[in-house]
């Protein structure tokens, strides 16, 4: 599997690097279709090598796999990023392409690393233990949706529970007079009439083979459609083929942890070994390679030359294949760069001012030339492919034709690890040499040349300098940085927090549990001009590239697009505590400094158009709730790319907020729709197997589909929540489910009407990117109807050229 994976990358590789060089392409169709191509080539290389890290167990080919792996990560987030400045939107379709690649829809979908919780496993279990603990001993009871209790007197209690054990009893007495009264029947039946023993084997053989044989052909109907996939397959409890593979995946964990700790033992025990084994011939070659070199340089310059400082490499700059002359020729031209510059700050200096104004029209001019000329898209320089190349390279050079026959257990192999660790030991030995070569090359200056070194001191000088004007620089930082709660730890803000209810415990809910099919027209519809709602798949897949993919690897976050926001839907803000402006900075400032602290982590702002009101409602104006407005931009400002901070919005009403500064805020804005046909119906099956209804064919899932047009994932929940109680679950053997039974509570709840979801879209269209889209596909329709301008009026100029033509001939 690694070795098809790191195959497709090269090919891949190949393809890729020329289009990053290549001339700007103007045909925005043809650089959508590059795009396109690549990333998904790229999530088919991306879904293989998770594969593969989750169950390789050596330590040393699991490096090389994860560096690959996040360099691939990173490139497909990069290439989102740019089909959306090309398309002007955060949904893409690629119905065309997946025929083209012979792919499904399934695999479009964004696999998660299970590495991400894997690894951390033990610091969240830390973290959850930690809020349990403070939620104790606050006492405060974790926030859970209850039906409130209605008060009644004891009488009123009393008289119900008599009157339900009333009828319980009769209940009871009834069913059991109907007993004795069938026995009294069937005593009767049996004297009447005594059959022939015959005759009864005969009776009861035709009744056990009839309902032996309609057993048999319904199992085989059962099994046929389910076959067909026209029945889903039912399994109450896990098959023993999948008890054996989760077996076998948590002891492979077991041991991928037992040789991970064996590899970091070895890796301390490998090193301590080479510095004392080979570390004394290591330092006395680098002594003798250096005193060799400062003959040859006296020999062919005749003096002793000067020795690099750290900052230029040290000794490893000499022998980088180089002959005593070059170093030397090296060495003395730098000297002159340094002098040359000295000299000529006062010049730049003076000579600055006029060289900026020269340099304004300069630029004005340079602009529309390169307009002109770069007009067209171009791919922009990736952060990721060298991470990517060089974790292939490695591959190649060392795993691809490695011979492994004697490490079956695939433990570490300890070759690999002395040779990186005598390179370390080598590194850290040559700065101690460097430090006596240095005395000694001085001492020698002093001996043969007698040159006293007056140039290094004032070099020292210029260092001192340095180190003066970095403390001052520093300074200048630290007065920037206000820290509010310097003189208390983590774990106190993070209490206070937990107590004061800003931090609280999410849902065990995985991605995959958003259930949403994919869009099978999006394509057709956009190059028909329609611009199509996007499928629940579509937005599944953006939560995963824009928050989880991020938030999940800190090589992602650092060099990918930084999105400090995102923007969903839902509920309550920020009201009544931490008043007035001190109190709100001081509340920002320990929720981002938590947040910091323990990352990844994500700020949760519910209600998040209440921030932004263009008014604010009579009912509301004691809450509040635009308290936030100024402060919030400042403080999403300081999350930098280190920082795997995200803050989701989330709102049900987008349109009563001033769109300017939320769109500020919130850049990444995803709109989730009401589900199609196809997600209701994936919905209807998945939630009614969830919630253990058998799904025959009594039940018309495909009408049920039909009918729940306009109606949410929770109005479908709400419906089948109240319809499978454990009474009707229990009767279903005897009575199966119909769509009938799911009409009077889908009747009860209002859908999502049209004007409803118009007004979103309508909204959509006035933010930032709904703007940038509808001026491309005006550009796009100007351009159409100037080519066709042009064709017909080149038709016509060539028609009068032949009237013309054909009456001097007449004239002739």
């Amino acid at each position: 599997m690694w070795d098809a994976a790191q195959g497709a990358l090269e090919d891949l590789l190949e393809d890729e690097y020329p289009t990053v060089q290549l001339h700007p392409q103007k045909d925005r169709l043809q650089a959508f279709q590059t795009l396109a191509t690549f990333y998904l080539r790229y999530l088919k290389i991306f879904r293989a090598l998770e594969e593969v890290y989750d169950q390789i167990v050596h330590p040393q080919k699991r490096r090389v796999v994860h560096q690959v792996l996040e360099g691939v990560m990173g490139r497909l987030v990069e290439l989102k990023n740019e089909m959306v400045e090309l398309e002007y939107s955060e949904f893409h379709y690629f119905d065309d392409i997946l025929q083209d690649f012979k792919m499904t829809p399934e695999d479009l979908e964004i696999p998660i690393p299970r590495y991400f919780v894997r690894e951390k496993m033990r610091a969240l279990k830390e973290r959850e233990k930690m809020l349990a603990h403070i939620l104790a001993k606050g006492g405060r009871q974790e926030h859970k949706t209850q039906v409130p209790a209605q008060s009644m007197s004891v009488e009123r209690a009393v008289w119900l529970l008599q009157v339900s054990e009333r009828a319980r009893q009769g209940r009871l007495r009834a069913h059991f007079m109907k007993t004795i009264r069938q026995e009294e029947q069937r005593r009767l039946q049996g004297n009447s009439s005594m059959l022939d023993p015959d005759q009864a084997a005969t009776c009861i053989q035709k009744v056990w083979r009839g309902y032996r044989d309609r057993r048999k052909v319904n199992k085989e109907c059962l099994e046929e459609m389910i076959f067909l996939g026209m029945i889903p397959a039912q399994q109450t409890t896990p098959s023993p083929a999948h008890l054996h593979a989760q077996q076998v995946e948590s002891r492979r964990h077991c041991v991928q942890e037992e040789h991970e700790a064996e590899y970091q033992r070895a890796l301390v025990n490998i090193k301590e070994a080479v510095q004392s084994v080979d570390g004394p011939d290591i330092k006395e070659s680098l002594q003798e390679q250096i005193r060799q070199w400062f003959i040859e340089c006296r020999d062919a310059t005749g003096k002793f030359p000067d020795f690099p400082s750290p900052e230029d490499g040290g000794s490893a700059s000499i022998f980088a294949q180089k002959t005593p002359e070059q170093v030397a020729a090296e060495f003395a031209a730098k000297e002159e760069e340094r002098e040359k510059k000295k000299k000529s700050k006062g010049e730049k200096d003076k000579k600055g001012k006029k060289k900026e104004k020269k340099g304004k029209t300069k630029g004005k001019k340079g602009k529309g030339d390169t307009e002109e000329e770069e007009k067209g898209w171009k791919m922009t320089p990736s952060n990721f492919l060298p991470t990517v190349v060089e974790g292939a390279k490695m591959y190649k050079e060392v795993w691809h034709n490695r011979d492994e026959k004697q490490n079956f257990l695939q433990r570490f192999d300890a070759q690999l690890v002395r040779e990186e660790k005598r390179l370390e030991v080598e590194e850290e030995l040559r700065v101690q040499v460097d430090e006596l070569m240095r005395q000694e090359l001085k001492n020698l200056k002093l001996v043969v040349d007698r040159d006293k070194g007056k140039k290094k001191k004032k070099v020292k000088k210029s260092s001192k300098k340095k180190k003066k004007k970095g403390r001052k620089t520093g300074k200048k930082k630290k007065k920037k940085e206000k820290d509010l709660t310097a003189d208390r730890t983590i774990e106190s803000l993070y209490e206070e927090l937990v107590m004061e209810g800003f931090i609280i415990r999410p849902k065990n809910v995985k991605l995959s549990d958003y259930i949403g099919e994919y869009s099978y027209l999006g394509t057709t519809l956009r190059q028909a001009d329609i611009e199509p709602m996007p499928s629940l798949s579509d937005v599944r897949q953006l939560i995963a590239l824009y928050g989880v993919l991020p938030l999940g690897s800190q090589c992602v976050h650092e060099r990918g697009p930084l999105i400090r926001t995102l923007l969903l839907t839902g509920p309550a803000a920020v009201a009544g505590k931490y008043p007035g402006k001190s109190g709100l900075q001081y509340l920002l400032h320990m929720v981002f400094k938590v947040a910091r602290q323990l990352q990844p982590s994500v700020i949760w702002i519910g209600d998040a158009e209440k921030t932004f009101y263009k008014k604010v409602p009579k009912l509301e104006k004691e809450m509040e709730p635009k308290r936030l407005k100024k402060n919030l931009p400042k403080v999403l400002k300081s999350i930098k790319p280190e920082d795997r901070v995200l803050v989701v919005g989330t709102t049900r009403r987008p349109f009563d907020a001033d769109i300017k500064p939320f769109c500020k805020v919130y850049k990444k804005i995803i709109l989730i729709p009401r589900p199609d046909y196809a997600s209701r119906f994936t919905l209807w099956k998945e939630l009614l197997q969830a919630g253990g209804a058998q799904l025959g064919p009594k039940l018309d899932l495909s009408s049920l589909s039909k009918v729940t047009d306009g109606y949410t994932q929770g109005h479908i929940l709400q419906a089948i929540q109240t319809v499978l109680n454990s009474h009707r679950l229990d009767l279903q053997t005897k009575r199966p489910l119909t769509a009938v039974e799911f009409i009077p509570p889908l009747a009860r709840q209002d859908p999502v009407y049209k004007e409803e979801e118009e007004a979103f879209k309508a909204w959509y269209s006035r933010t930032p990117l709904g703007k940038k889209r509808a001026r491309a596909a005006k550009a796009s329709e100007e351009h159409g109807d100037h080519k066709q301008g042009k064709t017909k009026g080149g038709k016509s100029q060539k028609k009068g050229k032949e009237g013309k033509t054909k009456k001097r001939k007449k004239k002739k």
